[in-house]
């Protein structure tokens, strides 16, 4: 975050609380346990394929400087509460349809970028939580969202998201994985001082671990994937900071505007790529383990 958001941020949250004040990888995708069949319930999520890895990293990117851009040009409280809004709007289209539209998911995945950003700033700038302290906390959060949803549908495969309940505990993973990265991208590039695009090549280095184990030492493909999917958060952040941020902060001074905007363009190519040619939608819906 640019030091302007930080400040109006860290104001405007603080006021809130005052008494009396209202308060404002694709083979990682398919888990040996899984079994195809015809018949079988419509997923309501993509395949996942390298179109998957890299609209989901453009997520990431637009998701931290769009959220500078609104906090500074609207201020924290209207940014927040749009993008809460956005995210109710968006999550309640993705739960209405019966199977995966393209715009749809991917509309709502935005949105939760947006938020989860969001989300992890409140915690830092508006409360003086430090990024290591949220970290760990997202980190717990994310933990107990898991631990629920295997207890209780006895799988986390993505490729099982085939009744409500799933999805629920599937975009309350996404939405924590979200604001985790940012916490952890944040804690890397600002609290260690690796600076933006150092960040991004470590997280750049990290996501490749989940394939390589995958390949050699049998990681599962479930935990596998998961791992990826928290990393690309704080490797399309650091990336869209880097662009965004001045020189005097090892950025391309480009600004968050710019840069969002950039962003946005690339994933609504993708995004009519995918609608258009059907490359990420699953043809036979899988029938998920019971063991997973």
């Amino acid at each position: 975050m640019t030091e302007p958001v930080q400040d109006q941020l860290r104001d405007s949250v603080q006021a809130s609380f005052q008494p009396g004040r209202p308060g404002a990888l694709s083979r990682l995708a398919h888990p040996g346990g899984l079994r195809r069949g015809a018949g079988c319930a419509a997923s309501k999520v993509p395949e996942v394929s390298v179109y998957f890895w890299i609209t989901k990293v453009l997520t990431t990117g637009m998701g931290e400087t769009t959220s500078d851009f609104l906090v500074t040009w609207l201020g924290p409280l209207i940014a927040v509460a749009l993008g809460a809004a956005g995210l109710a709007i968006t999550l309640l289209l993705q739960f209405a349809v019966r199977r995966y539209v393209p715009w749809i998911y991917w509309s709502a995945v935005v949105m939760v970028s947006v938020f989860g950003t969001m989300a992890a700033d409140v915690l830092h700038v508006g409360l003086d939580v430090p990024y290591a302290a949220s970290t760990v906390v997202f980190t717990v959060v994310l933990a107990v969202v898991f631990i629920v949803w295997h207890r209780t549908e006895r799988t986390l495969s993505i490729h099982s998201i085939l009744t409500p309940r799933r999805e629920f505990f599937y975009w309350a993973a996404v939405l924590t994985t979200f604001a985790l990265g940012t916490a952890a991208g944040d804690l890397t590039a600002m609290t260690l001082n690796l600076g933006y695009l150092p960040s991004a090549v470590l997280f750049a280095v990290i996501i490749a671990i989940p394939a390589v184990d995958y390949r050699r030492l049998g990681l599962n493909a479930v935990v596998g994937f998961w791992f990826a999917y928290i990393t690309a958060r704080p490797l399309g952040a650091s990336l869209a900071d880097w662009m965004a941020v001045s020189p005097a902060r090892g950025g391309l001074d480009w600004g968050s505007g710019p840069v969002s905007l950039g962003w946005a363009a690339l994933i609504l190519g993708f995004v009519s790529y995918l609608a258009i040619t059907g490359r990420d939608i699953e043809r036979k819906g899988p029938r998920p383990a019971p063991d997973e």
